[in-house]
């Protein structure tokens, strides 16, 4: 399969709206949400042992939940397989049950994985979804409970989001310098909800993908029913939805732009008021929330390499394994 195409964007950026219409397109299969990629990273490194690697995609949800079992991915398993050639059989046994040539991934907690992705997927092509971090912070701190995984740098106010926002979307630019524009394209969520076909094109440009009418009409071919938070879906496409101007407090406002003011200047978002110098307490703010998500990553990584994470985590059924009732 040709290479993949992974979606960037810090949560409630937009890029759940990207995947879909992306998905639609005959060239690529984009599933939901995999998770899995750190995971099995970590416990798969160096020439991977093709039974454990396969025992290990029994375990996981997200493949049974796209339909697939182990069987569907040892076919494309290759030997020897390194860890990212494992991971992308994964997906190219879904493509391949969608009918599609190339496989592509949305994912946003893998903003905080970025090296990573770089070393499994050497040739993968990038689009990185941005949205005003304001607004992104309205919507992200409205999210009912249960429809995210708390991490021990969660955040739970306006200045903390600020943190979480400036710290993955520097890294995502700083990956696109590094591959170049051949590989990365940056969007604007503004951009995307106000003219939607202008930046699908300019995308399947990019991916070299192919472009059908029938893409921007996705409303209706969602299943977001067990998804309180991505009901908006349903909807035609409305700009301004979030509005911090009018639905931030001022001095979550100020907080959120002391932290994270230049950046936005950088992208060209206004301000709600000139730029100052970065206080201490803002610097303060990043480098807890950095130590504080460092900690939690190594507390994961040591978990999942270690024999109890396959107890915590029993073999699961695809509805195709099930066996028929009668």
């Amino acid at each position: 399969m040709t290479a993949p195409l992974l979606i960037l964007g810090v949560s409630r950026s937009g890029t759940t709206l990207l995947r879909v219409v992306l998905d639609r397109s005959p060239g690529i299969a984009i599933p939901d949400e995999s998770f899995f990629i750190p995971l099995l990273a970590r416990r798969h490194r160096g020439q991977v042992d093709r039974e454990r690697f396969l025992d290990d995609v029994r375990r996981l949800p997200a493949p049974a939940a796209w339909g697939l079992a182990p069987a569907d991915v040892a076919s494309h398993l290759r030997s020897p397989a390194s860890p990212g050639g494992a991971i992308a059989a994964i997906y190219e046994a879904y493509a391949t049950k969608q009918a599609k040539p190339r496989w592509g991934d949305k994912t946003p907690m893998y903003m905080r994985h970025l090296p990573l992705l770089e070393r499994l997927f050497p040739d993968a092509q990038y689009v990185h979804l941005i949205r005003d971090g304001r607004d992104a912070a309205l919507s992200f701190l409205r999210m009912p409970e249960r429809t995210f995984t708390r991490t021990w740098a969660h955040p739970d106010t306006p200045a903390e989001f600020a943190c979480l926002w400036r710290t993955e979307v520097a890294a995502a630019r700083r990956l696109g310098l590094r591959v170049g524009s051949s590989r990365y394209l940056e969007v604007r969520y503004e951009d995307l909800v106000a003219g939607l076909e202008g930046v699908i094109l300019e995308i399947c440009e990019f991916a070299n993908l192919p472009y059908e009418p029938a893409m921007l009409d996705y409303t209706q071919a969602v299943d977001v029913s067990e998804k309180p938070h991505q009901q908006r879906l349903l909807q035609p496409l409305t700009p301004g939805v979030r509005d911090w101007r009018t639905e931030m407090a001022a001095p979550d406002i100020r907080a959120f732009e002391a932290i994270a003011g230049d950046l936005l200047v950088q992208l060209d978002y206004d301000l709600s008021q000139p730029l100052g110098e970065s206080s201490r307490g803002a610097k303060l703010a990043l480098a807890r929330y950095r130590a504080t998500l460092g900690a939690w990553n190594a507390a994961v990584s040591a978990t999942q390499r270690s024999p109890l994470w396959r107890r915590r985590h029993p073999p699961l059924t695809t509805t195709a394994e099930r066996p028929a009732r009668g």
